[in-house]
């Protein structure tokens, strides 16, 4: 049990402090204090100590000096069962400090800030700070540290029952670990983004868990769900980025991946445009239809079946007649720029229903980096947020697409990268009419799509393919020709490539070559 005589307080965010101070000064403990958290308990009445009166030396250098001295981390770090450091306390007029109240300089919120140079945000970078609550959280059997003012109210109840538990002096001591750890994490990173180090010898990431899921990918897995803790200084919301959820159940773990998913699908399209994706895949999509409603339609008659119980979004505002048509069969979500009040009043009754509202679109398509788990360790690698425009592609064959297949395959070729590999579609000028994800062989993948899209009644007369990545043969090109496709889009670079083009000269077929590949595993 710790016993609160002497507490130092010195804090750069002042929420709640002069309360907690009073309660410990009403108690018993002695405050020390420094700079402007000194000015602000003695404004409020409160009998502070200065720092530089309890070490008998200076604050200097603009402050970059005042807590760094053997009379304050000797408080900190003394064992008071060990004789020989009582005894050294006593010889040099060591005090034992048994409560350090301690947040650091805004870090995070200067390089948030726009416009925040690089000198802002190296004085943001706090030293005496960390090494204060690093030495009294390693002696938590002496000395309480805390760093957040959302556990002033356990320490002023541990007070009220005669001292701060062993048990809660460590639950605080991993809270300042945690909190410094990413602090410096943060500072690492900034300073290695600032150099243009992408791939630094040692990965340091923080991120702050900002939503507790009911369970992970099934339901006997736990999960969180946490958000990059710069980005959370900039906007604090829970969700996915830069969205609010007008109505709808908590959103879970698939939910997420699938919200971002078909977010990112819907945006890479233009609009209006409408996508449904089912465990990660657009089951159907549609952009440039004119209406959304006609887009939605589009994206729905692609695989009705599989849009059952989907995830859609939209390009454009969700209107009262796209609305209806949501309505008529179960969604997990709709993801929308905004809901018109036809659209909130039509899906009011589906209670269950998630409406997310994204806004700043630009900023999904903004190039940043993303982790994947492996067995042992994890992969770090650039978001495929790139996308190989039209005027860089090459004609390989013999045919020529004219200006209207030209646009049937920039359709494709923007959703078969959503799409996971080996993924094939077939698309009309604006619309998807088979898709096949996820196979072992590329030609599986083309089967798939063809079956589904006859499955669906949909003519694959004149439609236009896109692969992910290169036929490595011929195969599907004979595939998909007796589909009825007229042409193909690919990145090429397989060793056959002459092969497959020459079977898709045999049927006529035009096909172009992007040279970028869009594998999604």
């Amino acid at each position: 049990m710790i016993s609160i005589k002497r507490a130092l307080i010195s804090v750069s965010d002042k929420t709640g402090i002069v309360e907690f101070a009073r309660f410990l000064s009403e108690n018993g403990a002695e405050i020390l204090s420094t700079g402007g958290t000194l000015k602000t308990l003695r404004d409020a009445g409160l009998a502070t100590g200065a720092i530089e009166d309890y070490t008998g030396f200076p604050e200097m250098m603009d402050g970059r000096l005042k807590t760094l001295h053997p009379k304050i981390h000797g408080g900190l770090l003394a064992l008071r069962d060990n004789k020989d450091h009582v005894r050294s306390m006593t010889e040099h007029g060591i005090s034992g400090i048994d409560l350090v109240v301690v947040n650091l300089y805004p870090f995070a919120a200067t390089i948030a800030r726009t416009g925040a140079t690089f000198d802002e945000a190296v004085e943001n970078i706090d030293i005496g700070g960390p090494a204060m609550l690093r030495s009294a959280a390693k002696n938590y059997r002496f000395t309480a540290a805390v760093c957040d003012p959302a556990d002033y109210s356990a320490v002023m109840d541990a007070v009220r029952a005669g001292g701060v538990t062993q048990e809660l002096s460590l639950r605080l001591s991993r809270t300042v670990f945690n909190h410094t750890a990413a602090y410096d994490a943060m500072i690492a990173g900034y300073l290695n983004k600032n150099a243009g180090i992408k791939f630094p010898e040692n990965l340091t990431l923080t991120y702050r868990k900002t939503q507790g899921l009911r369970y992970g990918e099934n339901p006997h897995q736990e999960a969180a769900y946490y958000r990059p803790a710069v980005d959370l200084e900039k906007e604090r919301i829970t969700g996915i980025p830069g969205t609010r959820q007008l109505q709808g159940k908590e959103l879970s773990f698939n939910n997420l991946l699938d919200f971002s998913s078909a977010l990112f699908a819907a945006l890479s399209l233009p609009g209006p445009g409408a996508v449904i994706v089912k465990h990660l895949n657009p089951c159907g999509a549609s952009a440039n239809a004119g209406k959304l409603a006609d887009a939605f339609l589009l994206a729905r008659n692609c695989d009705p079946v599989s849009a059952f119980g989907g995830v859609i979004a939209v390009s454009d505002e969700l209107d009262e007649s796209t609305a209806s048509l949501i309505a008529e069969n179960f969604a997990e979500g709709v993801i929308a720029p905004s809901f018109s009040a036809g659209a909130l009043k039509v899906l009011a009754d589906k209670k269950n229903l998630r409406l997310i509202e994204y806004h700043n679109a630009a900023a999904f398509l903004e190039g940043g980096m993303e982790i994947r788990q492996i067995l042992g360790g994890v992969l770090y690698q650039d978001f495929d947020s790139a996308y190989a425009p039209a005027d860089s592609w090459k004609t390989v064959t013999e045919t020529v697409p004219d200006s209207d297949t030209m646009q049937a395959l920039d359709f494709a070729w923007r959703l078969v990268k959503h799409v996971k590999s080996n993924a094939i579609v077939f698309c009309s000028q604006n619309a998807s009419l088979g898709i096949g994800a996820g196979q072992m062989s590329r030609i599986d993948s083309v089967d798939i799509a063809v079956m589904k899209a006859q499955k669906n009644g949909l003519d694959l007369k004149n439609s236009v393919v896109a692969s992910d990545a290169f036929f490595p043969f011929r195969d599907g090109l004979d595939s998909l020709a007796r589909a009825g496709a007229k042409a193909v889009i690919q990145p090429g670079g397989s060793v056959r490539d002459q092969e497959v083009i020459d079977a898709a000269n045999e049927h006529k077929i035009a096909m172009v070559f992007t040279g970028m590949r869009h594998f999604r595993h």
